[in-house]
């Protein structure tokens, strides 16, 4: 059963940095676009950035251009999310999942707070 785990999360103030990870078992990495997502409190979740499963083709939401950059390891079976210039409206609990998504795993918590 593939499993996905995302960690990195934790308290940040606004202009502040962030990498969150994404470590993939269970399957082969390099055969799967992978998305990053968030949940803000009392909204729906949305879609972050996305990359294919070789890298060569990325995408992000409007609200993060400029600021995040994904990327990934394939050797190591790892996604990653680099956030910059971090904003309260960052603030959700962020989740990665094969694409299309099919399941959800407990998230990172990244509240972004003076």
């Amino acid at each position: 059963q593939y499993q996905l785990v995302e960690s990195g999360g934790g308290l940040v103030q606004p202009g502040g940095s962030l990498r969150l990870s994404c470590a993939a078992s269970g399957f082969t990495l390099d055969y799967y676009a992978i998305g990053w997502f968030r949940q803000a409190p009392g909204k729906e979740r949305e879609g972050v950035s996305c990359i294919s499963s070789n890298g060569g083709s990325i995408k992000y939401a409007d609200s993060v251009k400029g600021r995040f950059t994904i990327s990934r390891d394939n050797a190591k079976k790892m996604v990653y999310l680099q956030m910059n210039s971090l904003k309260p409206a960052d603030t959700a609990v962020y989740y990665c999942d094969r694409i299309p998504p099919t399941g959800w795993g407990p998230g990172t918590q990244v509240p972004v707070s003076s």
